[in-house]
């Protein structure tokens, strides 16, 4: 199984203690996230030193005002690492604006100009922007991740463009039927699971700090959804994650 989007250096307990439970838990790959500079270079290190390892690059949306959003030619440069296989996770939210709406959408802009040069995928963070997100998407004609998906307005744009739409914890919980039916509508070769640990914890482990061995639950919730069997969904998805983010 492939956790497609976990923020390792986020956990409380170092990477390498994580990433043995996941191996222990069936969990063989991970991308884990970078969301600023110094995060991504930390990412990146963990690729090199641990197999089964890949690192997502971006600044994250909440940072947009500040330092972080002036060193993009160090993320580009970043990026051309080969354990380096998506920009992102970059986007827009709208829910807490820590930073402000003008500022979220021209680093939005910037990082989907350096996927397009790069030919890299771009994982998206969008929250409370659904409207605004699918716009600036509109004129980009590379691969599309919606990341910890959790804003249905978007299924339709995702659906229409052939995005790959991923789900975590969240879609596990008691009250969220609407992204299960969400999870229904994706075409199998676009559905993604991943944890974005340490949160968001699937309802079996809720309130203890997520991570990739708790990935199981949240797959297994999916293929009830589905009427799938988790060995196929499983082996689906791990195809999907091959096909969006061209390990090597």
């Amino acid at each position: 199984m492939i956790d497609t989007h976990a923020h390792l250096d986020a956990c409380a307990e170092p990477p390498e203690i994580v990433l043995e439970r996941a191996r222990a838990a069936g969990v063989d790959r991970v991308v884990t996230i970078g969301t600023g500079i110094d995060s991504c270079r930390a990412a990146l290190g963990l690729a090199e030193r641990e197999p089964g390892v890949f690192a997502a690059l971006g600044v994250h949306p909440h940072d947009a005002g500040g330092a972080e959003a002036g060193r993009l030619p160090e993320l580009r440069e970043l990026l051309s690492h080969d354990r380096a296989v998506a920009v992102g996770e970059t986007g827009l939210d709208h829910f807490r604006d820590y930073a402000a709406p003008a500022a979220q959408k021209s680093l939005f802009e910037a990082h989907l100009e350096l996927a397009a040069e790069l030919n890299l995928p771009v994982v998206i963070h969008s929250r409370a922007a659904s409207s605004e997100t699918a716009e600036l998407l509109a004129s980009f004609e590379g691969s599309v991740v919606l990341h910890c998906f959790s804003e249905p307005e978007l299924l339709a744009a995702a659906l229409e463009r052939g995005y790959y739409v991923s789900f975590a914890g969240n879609v596990t919980y008691r009250n969220a039927e609407t992204l299960r039916e969400a999870a229904m509508a994706v075409p199998v070769d676009r559905i993604l699971v991943e944890t974005d640990c340490p949160y968001l914890a699937p309802q079996p482990v809720r309130g203890r700090a997520n991570e990739p061995a708790f990935l199981v639950h949240t797959l297994d919730a999916l293929a009830v959804v589905r009427g799938e069997l988790p060995e196929q969904l499983g082996a689906q998805i791990d195809a999907n994650a091959d096909r969006v983010f061209s390990f090597t």
